[in-house]
């Protein structure tokens, strides 16, 4: 399978390095030329443009920032990419903009599954990504091999779209914890507990999380604001039309996470 990369930052740049040492035929295409320097040397094949990308692969990758940059890319592919092909899409978005890339997609015989991920660039770097896949089995399967270079494990969660909702879910979780945690450790520095040590019993008791020693080891709410927290509140917003579109409430975990983005400054 011949793949193509968009989309080379902090997790795609490793996620695609992992392709191009697994022995993969790989083109790349980035707006910013920093961004494949790290590929030079290496047998990665450079394209002037997203349609060229697309005529060159099989299966194309996106890791992409957004909905808007899905959709800004997703014509100049659909417009070269032969019969047979598949996107898939690694960007955190709404189910929907999967789901009409794969409307247009369709007309022209190509498949598009929906991928994010989680564990960001070192895990990519190490082949132990986490993803998320939505989309026809037959097409999930043929995509698993590039997909088992930088990730471990694939978990096929069912029909397009299932994997951006779950991913979703997972991110109004991590938000929520978060806010949790940083009430826990601001009550236990009221109460004068030394909050390493705090960390360093609770990581190893049953009120450990992932939230909390995110945020000991990047040194507190405001830092991880500062790295994530504009994502965070794209990502609870993006759960909150799906509750809506769907007419079921969010309920406490919602609330937890609403409460945890206000603490952080970006409130829903």
């Amino acid at each position: 399978m011949r793949v193509g990369f968009i989309g080379l930052g902090s997790q795609g740049g490793p996620m695609a390095r992992r392709i191009v040492d697994g022995g993969y035929q790989t083109t790349l295409w980035a707006r910013r030329p920093a961004t494949l320097e790290p590929f030079a040397g290496t047998a990665a094949a450079i394209a002037e443009s997203p349609a060229a990308l697309a005529a060159a692969s099989d299966l194309v990758c996106l890791c992409v920032v957004g909905d808007a940059d899905v959709d800004q890319i997703a014509g100049g592919l659909l417009a070269a990419m032969k019969p047979g092909g598949v996107i898939a899409v690694h960007s955190t978005v709404h189910p929907n903009t999967c789901r009409e890339l794969a409307k247009k997609a369709a007309a022209k015989g190509i498949s598009v599954v929906d991928a994010p991920v989680s564990g960001g660039g070192p895990a990519a770097s190490e082949g132990r990504l986490l993803v998320m896949v939505g989309g026809d089995a037959d097409v999930v399967e043929r995509c698993r091999p590039v997909f088992a270079t930088y990730a471990d494990p694939v978990v096929h969660l069912g029909e397009l779209g299932s994997g951006q909702t779950t991913k979703l879910l997972n991110n109004l979780l991590f938000t929520a914890h978060l806010g949790t945690a940083a009430s826990a450790l601001s009550l236990a520095g009221a109460l004068g507990i030394d909050l390493d040590r705090l960390n360093e019993v609770v990581s190893r008791s049953s009120g450990n999380s992932f939230a909390l020693n995110a945020l000991g080891g990047i040194g507190g709410l405001d830092r991880l604001a500062g790295v994530a927290g504009s994502l965070l509140q794209k990502d609870v917003r993006l759960l909150v039309d799906l509750a809506d579109r769907a007419g079921v409430g969010g309920g406490a975990v919602l609330e937890a996470a609403d409460a945890a983005l206000t603490l952080m400054g970006h409130p829903r």
